[in-house]
């Protein structure tokens, strides 16, 4: 069994209508791949030891036998509900205010407390914790955002595409090009895939579930895309946190208009497109992945001009029919038409992006938004999702478990936090359009757990819920009239939506708890709480000015993205990700000068013991309470993959998004005027988030990973070698 998954990109490949120019091509290619024409192929991404030894150790998963028999007659089940970002503080104050009924009956009757997050409580760090029983040293998630140690370049840290190799092997030995190239085209198909490995480490819960035999469904969990696969087909899964939409980006939306705004065609999170009506007719390109079956070298030598990588994606025409008088629109996109009124968005329209004419395309979904009609056009265009009916990446295990939902539900949004705060923050949405976007994420995510839990009959159901946490992130600033980027205009009119999603969900526990039989335990609980972030710390600004960092001669500070520009020969120190600080190591980066062993240690303390005593120049708060040093705080094989040192920020503050790319500003501390007003990535301390359970819990501070041998326990299992936590009912 394995952590992770390898998968061949699976575009979809049409049977019949090839072309008669391409069949000789397309047989020989088949012919290649039916011959075993293979490429070399990665090792297990980096797995220690300790990881291959737990993984073996599941053929040996210890189980009562009572508790098998009990969870084979359905007798014995554990539903636990994830809902990303619940605050501790703000659910006791509505429950004690006396708008959570449902929450305050479970916290009666059964198990009620705040539950510590993780270090630094970032979501794929939370809950990659919650999933293995470990803390980030066992599993390998510190940040959104790692370094590559030998470029120093930022990189996503859950997942990785695997691009397609340069040279395979037919008939597994006889080595040849990667390719095979289709007759008087353009066009060359791969021999051998690529393909997507999952980042996180360690060994998931389910997986130990799985090997002693409890059926699993686990839905949308951070920090498992690609999901793990199972390996006697009674898990099934659907990726979460980490799934992108079809581009391969965490959600890229488009948006058309007749009146672009100056810097528009630089926003990150989004393209902008200018268009122009034609006598009522607006004439425009949906824009997919980029063509890969494309030869580009053959191209740019017969043209003699470079393609770009704008150029490389396949585009969809399609026309929009504007009323002359109402607000009213057509969209023909395919075989599609969509009648659109002003303010309201569609229904998901499937589009197909043809790679090889009439051999290879490539499925996704869309929903279109006609936010006005006159005097000017403006229409948005949520990012292409990848179709889970459909898949052109894996984002379910197995695959027909996606088209199962679909078939039962609909089709819905498949991106990880697919609430769109980009296009709220460039102001293509406004509060309106963002809370109506984010209400049918939030509609669609109820009707599947709804369709989950009537068939749950037996074994485990996890279930996850991100809209509390999206929402948060975006509209903290509407209850908070205190905060910098709050606009009384705007949102004193969303002062309680917020408090109203809190509501939402105690009226979805109600209904859980009336059908919740005496044989289910329930587990809810939140990876971490919510804080304002009132103000954003430049850690590379600091390092810059206190002499760690050092610049390229001629290089000034505001010209840093990337970190590129740094001297690496005389730097010392630097900030990458949201909560990261990095000691150049020699040995360890590609260019570290700092002597690994007792010189880099004297170098984490002196930095950690004078980060923790600055002070906001303009509040006097401590803007960084505690400095927690990974040697100290981390346990396990990935430790040493670790920043040095990880910033525990105090109530209010955060890191920069500068930092977190890199860069390095011209103050040490600003304001945060974005809309994105809350956040968690503080100290941990600050931002717990919630545990309510059925039965009472012991467990007087637990934190994540106490929750997987809390699950395992509840049926009879014991905590696996690796976990560090314990059952919070023991």
């Amino acid at each position: 069994m394995r952590s992770m998954k390898m998968h061949r990109l699976g575009y979809r490949l049409r049977r019949w209508l090839l072309p008669s120019v391409l069949m000789p091509a397309a047989a020989l290619a088949l012919m290649a791949v039916l011959a075993g024409c293979t490429g070399d192929a990665p090792d297990d991404a980096g797995l220690t030891e300790e990881d291959r030894a737990a993984l073996a150790s599941l053929g040996y998963i210890e189980m009562d036998s009572g508790v098998r028999e009990a969870v084979r007659a359905g007798e014995k089940k554990v539903l636990v509900m994830g809902i990303d970002g619940m605050d501790w503080v703000m659910t006791t104050r509505l429950m004690d205010e006396g708008k959570l009924p449902h929450f305050r009956q479970l916290a009666e009757t059964g198990g009620f407390g705040p539950l510590l997050s993780s270090i630094p409580p970032q979501s794929p760090v939370a809950w990659s914790n919650f999933i293995t029983g470990a803390d980030p040293g066992g599993h390998g998630i510190f940040d959104f955002v790692h370094c590559d140690r030998a470029t120093y370049m930022p990189y996503l840290s859950t997942s990785q595409v695997i691009p397609a190799p340069e040279r395979a092997k037919l008939l597994g030995f006889i080595p040849m090009k990667n390719e095979l190239a289709l007759p008087f085209t353009d066009y060359v198909f791969p021999l051998v895939g690529g393909g997507t490995m999952n980042l996180r480490r360690g060994v998931a819960f389910w997986q130990v579930l799985e090997a002693a035999g409890v059926p699993c469904s686990i839905f949308k969990i951070p920090s498992n895309f690609p999901p793990v696969p199972s390996e006697t087909g009674t898990t099934r899964s659907m990726s979460g946190m980490g799934t992108p939409d079809i581009l391969g980006t965490y959600g890229t939306f488009s948006f058309y208009t007749t009146d672009p705004w100056p810097g528009s065609d630089g926003i990150s999170g989004g393209y902008v497109y200018p268009v122009r009506v034609v006598n009522g007719v607006v004439d425009a390109k949906l824009y997919g992945p980029p063509n890969d079956f494309k030869d580009y070298e053959k191209i740019e030598e017969r043209t003699g001009e470079r393609v770009s990588y704008s150029g490389k994606k396949v585009a969809l025409d399609f026309r929009v029919f504007v009323d002359p008088e109402n607000p009213v629109a057509k969209v023909v996109i395919g075989d599609s038409e969509v009648i659109l009124t002003e303010g309201d968005f569609s229904e998901w329209v499937e589009v197909d992006f043809e790679m090889v004419p009439a051999a290879v395309t490539v499925s996704g979904v869309v929903r279109f938004l006609l936010k006005s009609a006159h005097p000017e056009f403006e229409l948005y265009v949520t990012p292409v999702q990848i179709n889970a009916a459909n898949q052109v990446l894996p984002i379910t295990d197995p695959p027909e478990y996606g088209k199962e939902l679909v078939e039962a539900v609909g089709h819905f949004y498949t991106q990880n936090m697919p609430e769109d705060t980009k296009a709220l923050e460039h102001g293509v949405f406004g509060n309106e359009e963002f809370t109506k976007q984010s209400g049918i994420v939030f509609d669609e995510r109820l009707k599947v757990f709804d369709y989950e839990l009537s068939r749950f009959y037996e074994g485990l159901l996890y279930f996850y819920f991100g809209s509390l946490d999206q929402c948060s992130h975006a509209m903290w600033r509407c209850m908070d009239p205190s905060h910098p980027a709050y606009n009384a205009e705007e949102d004193a009119a969303f002062a309680d939506y917020l408090e109203g999603l809190y509501v939402k969900f105690d009226v979805i526990l109600g209904d859980v708890l009336s059908g919740l039989d005496e044989n289910t335990t329930l587990i809810l609980l939140s990876d971490h709480g919510f804080a304002p972030w009132y103000r954003e710390f430049h850690l590379n600004r600091w390092l810059y000015d206190e002499g760690y960092l050092v610049l390229k001669s001629g290089m000034s500070p505001e010209q840093v993205e990337w970190l590129i520009g740094v001297d690496w020969g005389r730097t010392r120190a630097f900030g990458l990700g949201i909560n990261g600080l990095y000691i150049n190591t020699k040995g360890r980066e590609a260019d570290g000068i700092v002597e690994p062993g007792a010189e880099a240690q004297e170098l984490i303390d002196e930095i950690a013991a004078r980060l923790e005593t600055l002070r906001d120049p303009k509040t006097d708060e401590r803007m960084i309470v505690r400095a927690y040093k990974a040697a100290e705080v981390y346990h396990g094989p990935y430790k040493t993959t670790a920043p040095d040192i990880i910033m525990g920020y105090g109530w209010g503050y955060r890191g920069s998004d500068q930092t977190a790319g890199g860069q390095i500003p011209s103050s040490l501390v600003s304001d945060n005027t974005k809309k994105w007003s809350g956040d968690h990535c503080a100290d941990y301390h600050h931002v717990p988030g919630v545990l309510f359970t059925n039965r009472a819990f012991s467990h007087r501070e637990p934190s994540l990973y106490d929750m997987a041998p809390t699950i395992l326990g509840e049926f009879g299992i014991g905590k696996r070698e690796w976990m560090v936590g314990r059952s919070v009912f023991e």
